[in-house]
């Protein structure tokens, strides 16, 4: 008569075999979820440097292409909300070394200190319009890791 012997439980080089496994898939989702954690606030950086540069591109869009009072003065952040001002006038904003994105009313918004904005103003031939009767306002942010974001908009005398 043969008598079989069944098998109970794992032996030892399973054992070994299902801990190196699982070992090695554990650290691959860990090395992920570092990678995930470390760049995780880049979007956030990006955000804020494109909603800075849009606000301050609609701000300047929004000024008189032609001044009707006469004579006007470059922007600076303590005259921005106090003087009147036409669209060329922000060309070299902000005129200083000036760090950080400011309301119009000149205090920093709070978490944007260590970001930077720049404003150039040039004539822009386009076609149907009048030569000096457009210009390309370009806004350039950059944010605390040097990246820069720039955007440009065209601005008409209508």
């Amino acid at each position: 008569m043969c008598t079989r012997h069944r098998q109970r439980g794992i032996s030892l080089v399973e054992l070994i075999m299902f801990i190196v496994i699982v070992s090695v898939a554990l650290a691959g989702i860990l090395l992920v979820m570092n990678v995930t954690t470390k760049s995780s606030a880049d979007p956030l950086v990006h955000k804020q440097a494109l909603a800075a540069a849009e606000s301050l591109l609609e701000e300047v869009e929004l000024q008189d292409f032609i001044s009707a009072a006469g004579a006007t003065v470059p922007v600076t952040q303590a005259n921005r909300a106090s003087l009147y001002h036409i669209v060329r006038d922000y060309n070299g904003f902000p005129n200083d070394a000036t760090t950080g994105i400011y309301s119009v009313n000149g205090t920093t918004i709070a978490g944007l200190g260590n970001y930077y904005a720049s404003v150039s103003v040039a004539n822009a031939a386009l076609n149907g319009i009048a030569a000096g009767s457009a210009v390309l306002i370009t806004v350039t942010v950059t944010d605390p890791q040097g990246n820069a974001m720039q955007i440009s908009g065209y601005r008409t005398a209508y």
